[in-house]
């Protein structure tokens, strides 16, 4: 059963089946790879860590590095990491060992990131390891960590139909951590020690091989869904903003906010319409803060206060995104019925 997972896993991301270290899911296995024991064999440990200003909580708050060792970089207005200040913060940072994490697709926007310029700057810099967080990605949009050039890669089974609590830790080959995360009997290569999770494991294994099948097909019937969809909203209210358009996105995530609508209101009203959708990521729905990824691409705080997040998944129909539309018609009426009157 661990074998046939790993092996359909790797297949997925495109490695090795020795390369998969199996988790409890995402969180674990970024944990692991930010505590400062990532190494590239015969070479020292990162001593500085440099992340993006849209990283998922398991990064910006996951890692072990000291404050002062860590530097967040900016992305643009889509989202997208600014490749012109990695650029200046590597060539500012020459000689030191580096640790760069940067997501693959961002958990609110769907905003997928350049990772094969980032890992191409890092080479450039010669002591550098480029981390991803794919749990976004891991089955929505074909990846590949040789391709790439990835030195660690993490993901979590649930986003693609495997059961929760299960993930794991991918490492490029020549590159190693010098210590277990999890300390015991010797599971997982001795580097995730415990009982495997093999109900977990085996569900991932089998939502692996059929997430690679469908890959392409699915991908398309996705995009196809999203793009009607923004489409139709931009109909009803052209005022509407959708964060990180014209950048690559997620094929299943849409996320916008109408000027003077609140959040909360609207997920009241799609509620009681049967619709679920969130007011961001979906680990963080029903947080109430200001978004530090729409912070972060300088969206305007009035505007952020009303983003929605609309995903998509393998048994989403044309009469799903029919239900959404009809229950925001009846928002965006109302939106604009209270404008008219306090005109």
């Amino acid at each position: 059963v661990l074998d046939a997972a790993r092996d359909a896993l790797a297949a997925l991301v495109g490695a090795k089946p020795t390369q998969v270290t199996f988790t409890s899911g995402g969180t674990e296995a970024a944990n692991a790879v930010l505590s400062g024991a990532l190494r590239r064999t015969g070479r020292p440990a990162p001593t500085r860590l440099l992340i993006s200003a849209t990283e998922h909580p398991c990064v910006s708050a996951g890692h072990r590095f000291s404050p002062d060792t860590v530097e967040v970089l900016p992305v643009d207005e889509a989202g997208v990491l600014r490749l012109d200040m990695l650029r200046e913060r590597l060539a500012a940072l020459a000689g030191e060992s580096l640790l760069i994490s940067v997501h693959a697709a961002n958990n609110e926007t769907g905003v997928v990131q350049p990772l094969a310029e980032i890992v191409a700057l890092a080479r450039g810099h010669g002591q550098a390891l480029v981390h991803s967080d794919a749990v976004q990605a891991v089955g929505k949009i074909p990846l590949d960590m040789v391709a790439l050039g990835l030195d660690a890669l993490t993901l979590s089974g649930h986003k693609f139909a495997a059961p929760k609590g299960v993930g794991a830790l991918v490492l490029a080959e020549g590159v190693v951590l010098e210590s277990a995360f999890v300390r015991g009997g010797g599971q997982e290569a001795r580097l995730r020690c415990g009982t495997e999770n093999l109900l977990g494991i085996a569900g991932m294994g089998e939502a692996a091989r059929r997430a690679q099948a469908d890959l392409a097909d699915e991908g398309a019937r996705l995009a196809g869904l999203r793009d009607a969809l923004e489409a139709q909203v931009l109909a009803l209210a052209p005022d509407a903003v959708v964060f990180g358009e014209g950048a690559p996105r997620l094929p299943n995530t849409l996320s916008f906010a109408l000027p003077g609508l609140e959040a909360a209101t609207a997920l009241i009203a799609f509620d009681l319409a049967g619709v679920a959708v969130s007011s961001g990521s979906a680990c963080s729905s029903g947080k109430v803060a200001r978004s530090a990824t729409l912070a972060a691409m300088g969206v305007n705080p009035a505007v952020a206060a009303g983003a929605l997040r609309v995903s998509f998944g393998w048994n989403s129909t044309d009469a799903d995104a029919a239900r959404f539309l009809t229950a925001f018609e009846r928002v965006v009426s109302s939106l604009y019925q209270r404008r008219g009157q306090a005109a």
